[in-house]
Order: C-alpha cells, then structure tokens, then sequence
C-alpha cells in the first residue's frame, strides 16, 4: 500500500513538474520533487532525480541572481494564481475546472515561495561575501583574513 501511494504521489509531482516546464511555473522544482518522492521506493529514479535536482539548482539560482527574473517571475506567479482564483469563483474560463484551478493556485503560491527563498539566499550570500575579514559572523563564526594581512 506504501508502495502504491508513493508511486502514485511521486507519479503526480512529476508529471506536475513537467507539464510546468512548458507552462509559468516551477517545473524543475517539480520535478525533482516528484523523482525525490519515487527514489524512496524505486532505485530507477535516483538517477532522473540528480539530473532534475542540478536543473532545479540552476534554475533557482538564475533567478536569484536577477531581480528582473525575480519579477517576471513573482508576476507569472499572481497571474496563475489569478486564474485559478477567478475559475473557482465560477468565471468561464477556456479549459478550466475546480482541479485545474487548484492546481494553478498552488503552482504560483509555490513559485512564490521559491522564488522568494532563492532571493533569500542570494542576499545572505552576498552579506557573507561582502563580510571584512576578521570580523565576528553569525554563530560566532569568525572569517580568516586573506594571507599577508
């Protein structure tokens, strides 16, 4: 039964995960997600699944880097959930259920917190570069000075 419900939720994240990659979302994220789930169970997908997580990895850090995909991306992100709001508000939109308006609400919330994430990250990166040498870190943690200080 374990099994079944693994493959079934792994099956589901993945095939999420790709149709993002063609739709705005996080597909790569997905992906991994997906092959994470199903490499608990099954050893073929360990291997998709270092390939997607290297993808993902990119992918987040791209828009990390850039406050400009960040934006284009936190904006798909409302539109998604956008439409997924205005279709369980019963607005007749072109191929759209109660499911697939679910879906896309998640979708964007979820973009949203990875791209809000990513940003994170970059940021405390940054500080921790731009950190002098010899000065207190966080936890205590002191940085080395550069040889010939």
């Amino acid at each position: 039964m374990k099994t079944a419900v693994i493959a079934v939720l792994g099956g589901l994240l993945t095939l999420a995960g790709i149709a993002l990659l063609v739709l705005p979302g996080p597909g790569f994220v997905l992906v991994a997600a997906g092959l994470a789930v199903l490499a608990t169970r099954f050893s073929w997908a360990k291997k998709p699944l270092d390939y997607a997580k290297d993808k993902a990895q990119e992918g987040v850090e791209e828009v990390a880097k850039s406050p400009w995909r960040a934006g284009g991306a936190i904006l798909a992100a409302l539109v998604l959930v956008a439409l997924g709001v205005l279709a369980l508000m019963g607005v007749d939109l072109p191929f759209m259920n109660a499911f697939t308006a679910v879906v896309l609400i998640l979708s964007g919330l979820f973009l949203v917190g990875t791209v809000v994430f990513a940003r994170r990250q970059e940021k405390l990166e940054q500080a921790r570069a731009h950190r002098p040498a010899g000065e207190r870190g966080t936890a205590g943690a002191y940085r080395a000075a550069p040889h010939g200080n």
